[in-house]
């Protein structure tokens, strides 16, 4: 499955190939590491939903191409 990420700081996208078993922390593991980012400051924002690191991309119910934005945690991180 190809998703694209999007850093809400900075506007800038990335392509992923992934598999449906993969979860988000690894999207937020990846995307932190390409932007030099600390991922424990950030999450997964889908639409207006949050989305925890412990659910795979099949329970997240984010379709082929869907873009997804890594942004700070709110909560903080």
């Amino acid at each position: 499955m190809q998703i694209s990420v999007k850093d809400a700081e900075t506007g800038n996208k990335i392509k992923l190939d992934l598999e449906v078993d993969n979860t988000i922390e690894d999207i937020i593991e990846t995307a932190a590491d390409y932007w030099k980012k600390d991922p424990g400051a950030y999450v997964i924002r889908y639409g207006k939903r949050i989305l925890h690191g412990h659910m795979s991309l099949d329970e997240s119910e984010i379709q082929q191409y869907d873009v997804l934005e890594l942004i700070p945690d709110p909560e903080g991180g």
